[in-house]
């Protein structure tokens, strides 16, 4: 595992974080929350723990979390993550239910992927979505005070987009290391076996569901991308670089034709004159 007591490990993202964008005031709270995630994902995610001990790692997270909710000491194993969460949550009251359903969604994560288990269908995909994406866009909102229904139905379509466009970006990675996010119900339809799916045997069938499974994402977007519309001055451009970067890695998957079963695609650099252009068309 990492060095949990160190700095963050630096990853590769697509989405701003905390940019400069924000409001001044609101970057601290963004980066404590983007931290927190990140880190829980790692415990769940890197290195070559098993899985019970990723699952004890994220319960002593929990307990931090708990700890760091209710304004008692933490351990100082994750100091560098729950001081500035402690921070934010004092003072911009955040909810810890949000918080908490991200540990579910990454102690999930680990359980279905010891045992090998798939998702039987779309719901269940979404229902887990509901728990790994869509608490950070109503952090989010919250810090904005942005709280009605409307708005939060389309940030949780535009992180439950996000999230399925981050699962075909990352085929080629996450079906060697046994986690499996193409559904049952897909794969059935589409008459792809698991089997070729584990050893990355290419197929028509293969491109087809991939291909659907990039729609399917991309109507998402669409349904939630109207909430550019109902936000605010910085955040609205922030949510704006958000959708159109989602778009632009969707349009690399999309291009590829099936392919992102083999190979992952990335943003470059030259991609963001286009994503500006296209977030100002908005």
């Amino acid at each position: 595992m990492p060095d949990a007591t160190a700095a963050p490990v630096t990853h590769y993202e697509n989405f701003p974080v905390a940019s400069w964008l924000c409001p001044a005031r609101l970057r601290a709270p963004i980066a404590a929350i983007y931290h927190y995630a990140r880190t829980a994902d790692d415990l769940a995610d890197e290195g070559k723990a098993t899985a019970a001990q990723r699952l004890a790692d994220l319960q002593a997270y929990r307990t931090d979390l708990l700890a760091c909710a209710q304004g008692r000491p933490t351990s100082a194993r994750w100091a560098w993550v729950f001081a500035p969460l402690a921070m934010a949550i004092e003072r911009h009251a955040l909810p810890l239910a949000p918080l908490s359903d991200l540990l579910d969604a990454f102690a999930q994560d680990v359980e279905m992927t010891d045992r090998g288990a798939t998702y039987p269908d779309r719901a269940a995909l979404l229902a887990y979505c509901r728990h790994s994406a869509n608490p950070v866009g109503r952090l989010l909102l919250y810090l904005y005070g942005v709280s009605d229904e409307a708005a939060l139905r389309q940030s949780d379509a535009i992180c439950t987009a996000l999230q399925l466009i981050n699962f075909w970006q990352d085929l080629s990675v996450d079906l060697p290391r046994g986690r499996h996010y193409l559904v049952d119900a897909d794969c059935a339809a589409h008459g792809v076996a698991r089997a070729d799916l584990a050893a990355q045997r290419r197929t028509p069938a293969s491109d087809a569901l991939i291909m659907d499974c990039a729609a399917w994402a991309r109507a998402l977007m669409l349904q939630g991308a109207p909430l550019v519309h109902r936000l605010p001055g910085r955040i609205a451009w922030e949510l704006r670089l958000v959708v159109q970067g989602g778009l632009a890695v969707l349009g690399q998957v999309q291009a590829l034709r099936g392919a992102s079963l083999l190979r992952r695609p990335r943003l470059r650099a030259w991609y963001l004159p286009g994503m500006l252009i296209r977030a100002m068309a908005m």
